[in-house]
């Protein structure tokens, strides 16, 4: 450790006792911070919070007015009966391979990867969040 890093270390030291005394001052920086007008970025802040609010009750409202849930449903009924349809054609000709299936497996690791996949996407969309 050289004499610029114990100076260094001695410096922050001394900065974090100053900045844990606390001065009496009955309300005044209190005061001076709430007459202070607004940042621009304060500003900005809040009008792009309001901003999304707005468009997620818009979303939502819109989504139902035009009937978004029953499109939803009909989207994944025909997800479910491809899949479905696959898997059954899959099963009829997999017999017919020169490798030998068993078809309680295969159901196992459909069923994982249509659990595991949407939960992925799931976390990695809520983590960038």
């Amino acid at each position: 450790m050289d004499m610029t890093d114990k100076d260094n270390l001695l410096i922050e030291d001394f900065f974090k006792q100053a900045a844990q005394q606390q001065i009496e001052d009955n309300g005044f920086t209190a005061r001076v911070m709430k007459s202070l007008p607004e940042s621009q970025q304060e500003k900005a802040h809040r009008l792009s919070l309001l901003w999304t609010v707005f468009c997620v009750v818009l979303s939502v409202a819109l989504f139902f007015v035009f009937g978004g849930l029953e499109t939803l449903k009909a989207g994944i009924m025909v997800v479910l009966q491809t899949v479905f349809t696959s898997l059954s054609v899959f099963l009829t000709t997999a017999p017919t391979t020169e490798v030998p299936l068993n078809p309680v497996v295969l159901l196992l690791v459909a069923a994982c990867v249509l659990i595991y996949l949407p939960y992925r996407t799931y976390r990695k969309l809520s983590g960038a969040l």
